[in-house]
């Protein structure tokens, strides 16, 4: 039997965990023995699909009322191949934040997922929520938590000492918290304590206003090379108000630094991991979190303390069973 073909769509290419994501599936050797891994770009709303050269069409392509006309179409005119939708972006909290009219969301998800034959969370609480509210029957959805190459994080020096250097890493935008976590720190009086923001966004100009001359917080920019980031600091911050997963919480582990997550969404499947917990989302509870590290709190108890060191293969392996459907 000939190699089976799998074509990734995705229609925002913007530097970001999706594209290094995609590219870890394109470009690993791992899934190269089993299938062709390509990625083809296509533009939002785009209704120029044609028929496409693939056994397996993978969208990795933004849900919505505007781009449900090319979903529909790739269906149409794709009949014979597989059709599989990875979903990056919606999660429980993100409609209690962001969806006004959520009947109205809610049959946008489910018919748009019923346009596929799987749908795949990207974390155990996202593929949860899709199918308690609904969204995707239970046989047709597959959890395959994100992962990227953790090589260079793994290869990075062991954190050692106190947590003295707390980093922020990633897109300035309401999502992440930011706001939330620069307010607790400056209202902590410890001159030895340090706040680290990696990334650029529509956020930045607010956040540097939030952050108001205090010279312990540093506005970073992008790190061109990921890691770099986290060698620079001893504990990783993740208050987001929604996240269906959140890889920067993988490489945080597997560089060995503190974690410091709000449980929401696809942030509670680190907790397994070993990662320190806000009580709740305010900045009250962000202080009590920052100050409790920093006094040497013990990190929680992995539930499977290997478990860092497999998550690559895990992906990998997921993705190779997903793909032997094809020949099934």
């Amino acid at each position: 039997m000939t190699r089976p073909r799998i074509l990734h769509l995705v229609d925002d290419a913007t530097a970001g965990g999706v594209m290094r994501v995609l590219d870890y599936l394109v470009t690993s050797p791992e899934l190269a023995e089993q299938a062709d891994h390509t990625l083809r770009h296509v533009p939002r709303g785009s209704l120029r699909l044609g028929r496409l050269d693939a056994d397996m069409i993978v969208s990795h392509l933004a849900v919505s009322w505007r781009t449900l006309p090319m979903l529909a179409l790739l269906r149409l005119r794709n009949p014979h191949a597989r059709l599989v939708h990875v979903e990056h972006s919606y999660t429980e909290s993100f409609v209690a934040h962001c969806v006004r009219r959520k009947g109205r969301f809610a049959l946008l998800l489910r018919t748009a997922y019923n346009l596929f034959d799987r749908v795949v969370a990207v974390s155990e609480a996202q593929g949860e929520w899709l199918v308690r509210s609904g969204a995707v029957p239970p046989h047709r959805l597959s959890v395959i938590p994100s992962c990227v190459d953790l090589t260079d994080f793994r290869n990075l020096p062991r954190r050692s000492g106190p947590v003295r250097a707390f980093g922020a890493i990633g897109r300035l935008d309401p999502q992440k918290g930011f706001d939330t976590l620069i307010a607790a720190f400056r209202t902590i009086p410890r001159s030895d304590l340090s706040l680290h923001i990696y990334g650029e966004g529509p956020e930045e100009a607010r956040l540097r206003s939030i952050a108001s001359g205090d010279t312990r917080i540093v506005f970073e920019g992008r790190a061109d090379t990921p890691s770099d980031a986290f060698a620079a600091v001893d504990a990783v911050a993740m208050p987001s108000r929604w996240e269906a997963y959140g890889l920067v919480a993988i490489e945080a582990r597997a560089a060995g630094r503190a974690l410091l997550v709000q449980a929401v969404d696809g942030l509670t499947d680190h907790l397994q991991l070993g990662a320190h917990t806000a009580k709740n989302r305010t900045s009250a509870a962000w202080v009590e979190l920052i100050q409790a590290v920093a006094a040497g709190a013990p990190e929680p108890p992995a539930s499977d303390p290997m478990s860092v060191y497999q998550l690559d293969e895990r992906f990998l392996r997921a993705w190779n069973e997903l793909v032997a459907e094809v020949r099934l």
